[in-house]
């Protein structure tokens, strides 16, 4: 009979552990889904805070930028004008490259018009006329040239649109 008590006390504790080791089993794996979830969310907090300063950063430069969009207008214009004084063109040449290449490092780029259908997310028709040498909706004149800074528009190119 001692026999038999101490089986039954000895299964009772294997029983006691088994339930113990059971427990910290369920309580390591709701700790662990508990960290892989914080991760989870931290990982998306850094995304989304990164997302939203270059947003924030794109959205300052080109408030900026387009103060200045009227002087680059300026430059080309004078660049085009006809001059006796091949120096003075030289020069206003240079200064016009030298804005052009600084707003490209700042991530502005050109938008493409002559030539490239017609986008209204990107060109702004003035007018359309009939040409017969291009295709439906192919943008033929360039008035005021578009750009943007990450893919967002900061001014539309003004265009003359074909058929």
């Amino acid at each position: 009979m001692e026999e038999k008590e101490k089986i039954e006390e000895s299964t009772q504790e294997v029983e006691k552990q088994e339930t113990e080791e059971n427990k910290l089993q369920k309580e390591y794996e709701e700790l662990d889904d508990r960290y892989k979830r914080m991760m989870a969310e931290f990982d998306n907090y850094k995304k989304r805070s990164q997302k939203e300063r270059e947003n924030l950063y794109n959205s300052l430069v080109s408030d900026i930028i387009t103060s200045f969009l009227p002087i680059v207008d300026n430059l080309e214009k004078a660049v085009n004008v006809k001059t006796q004084d091949e120096a003075y063109k030289q020069g206003v040449e240079m200064v016009q490259k030298q804005f052009m290449d600084t707003l490209r490092a700042l991530g502005v780029e050109e938008i493409k018009s002559v030539g490239e259908v017609f986008n209204p997310e990107e060109h702004e028709a003035i007018s359309s006329i009939e040409d017969e040498t291009l295709g439906e909706k192919i943008v033929k004149e360039e008035y005021r040239k578009g750009y943007k800074i990450g893919g967002k528009v900061i001014r539309h190119s003004m265009v003359v649109v074909a058929n």
